[in-house]
């Protein structure tokens, strides 16, 4: 039989991987520049883990998460988000004993959740995530948002919007939540069967609703921002303060609550607002989530992260025709003509790799012409010919390709007149 992709997942071939490559190295260098450092956590977890920290009323944990049962009959989870294990993480290792605070870290890898495929989102996707534990500064919050801004300036994206909100302390939470209770209860029936369980368990859940987003009642429900008390409300002017000292355009939406229980104060989204870009316009989400550590287990630290997107983000940049600077080429292509070229070329190839360069070679017994062909494919730089003269003499015919300018170039000098020329190239 022919096998196939499980539905929701993707190949990345050569040719898409090193845009992946080339995104993640420039994400990595931003982080270590603004002091954050990586962690890698397990791709499973107890299930237990996410049904206290993401919440047990959340679609995540109600519908998307792949668990099962292993053979000792542990209830384990593939993580489907990244904040509740570096927390588990941070808790576990007593992280929150280190002198450096707040512990700032980033982690990348996959993601699963089980949900109906479609542009932009899949059943296994990548992320990339920071985290700051352990300050409740707001100048942290505009940290974290001008991170994630950076990275998709960085990549040349231009067209993003940066929207926050904030969703109070619990006791803003509190006041909010009984004014959503009023103003939805009398008319709930007209909502969908998820929007008429979250009215008891999690009525914020309400206004992220995805099928009934234009239904009149979203548009007339209570604001947050109307029931913050003074001390939430004294910390996100504080939040946006800082965010326009960063010279960071923002706008505020009240209405956008995330999808996670353990978001409070500072929440936000990065938008695409490219053309042709579909639905899936959220490129990253993120916000504060002062509790959880505790309710993983930890004392009481306070925290903020985000997580974007690897795929979305690449679509934004397809979007805006952005063309990433990946270099695909290689140095030199060793062209060996006869058996005993060939097996000079072998051990060549070999020496230039150890000098650091990228060097390949003709494996399936091309002609000389054919060769040359799979140079120029290949995108070398130059060409390394050798036959049976050149092996007489150890001196090698290199061609540049570009120009087709020829050079003799003794066997034992090759490496220092391909690093001579790189760092030439380089400079």
């Amino acid at each position: 039989m022919a096998f196939q992709i499980p539905r929701g997942t993707q190949d990345i071939l050569p040719g898409d991987s090193e845009k992946w490559q080339y995104v993640e190295q420039v994400a990595r260098e931003l982080c270590s520049r603004y002091g954050y450092r990586e962690i890698r956590t397990p791709i499973f977890e107890h299930t237990e883990l996410f049904l206290r920290g993401v919440g047990d009323t959340t679609d995540i944990v109600q519908k998307e998460m792949y668990t099962f049962e292993d053979k000792g009959g542990r209830a384990l989870t593939l993580r489907p988000e990244g904040t509740a294990p570096v927390v588990r993480a941070f808790v576990e290792h007593k992280l929150y004993g280190s002198p450096n605070q707040p512990l700032k870290l980033y982690y990348s890898g996959p993601m699963f959740r089980y949900e109906r495929p479609e542009a932009g989102r899949f059943r296994q996707f990548v992320q990339f995530g920071v985290e700051a534990i352990g300050s409740s500064d707001p100048a942290i919050d505009a940290e974290v948002m001008a991170l994630a801004m950076h990275i998709y300036e960085a990549l040349g994206l231009k067209r993003i919007r940066l929207v926050i909100n904030s969703l109070g302390d619990l006791d803003s939470r509190r006041a909010h939540r009984e004014a959503l209770v009023r103003h939805f209860s009398g008319r709930i029936d007209e909502l969908c069967a998820d929007c008429q369980a979250r009215l008891e368990t999690n009525p914020l859940r309400i206004l992220d609703c995805k099928k009934d987003r234009d239904h009149e009642l979203m548009a007339t429900a209570p604001s947050i921002l109307d029931y913050l008390n003074d001390e939430s409300r004294a910390y996100f002017e504080k939040v946006k303060h800082y965010l326009a000292m960063l010279g960071l355009p923002f706008v505020v939406d009240s209405r956008l609550v995330r999808g996670l229980d353990y978001y409070n104060h500072t929440t936000f989204e990065i938008m695409s607002e490219a053309e042709g870009f579909g639905a899936a316009a959220t490129l990253c989400g993120g916000g504060r989530y002062n509790g959880l550590v505790e309710e993983i287990g930890g004392p009481e630290m306070p925290g903020i992260g985000f997580a974007l997107s690897i795929e979305r983000l690449l679509a934004a940049l397809e979007a805006e025709g952005v063309e990433l600077p990946t270099d695909e080429g290689i140095d030199c292509y060793v062209a060996a003509l006869g058996e005993r070229a060939k097996e000079e070329a072998v051990r060549l190839v070999y020496e230039l790799r150890r000098a650091g360069l990228r060097v390949d070679q003709d494996y399936v017994g091309r002609k000389l012409k054919a060769q040359l062909k799979a140079a120029d494919r290949l995108k070398a730089a130059f060409v390394v010919m050798i036959g049976d003269e050149e092996l007489d003499k150890q001196i090698a015919t290199v061609k540049e390709m570009a120009s087709g300018e020829q050079t003799n170039v003794p066997f034992g000098e090759l490496a220092s007149f391909f690093t001579e020329r790189t760092r030439r190239e380089g400079e």
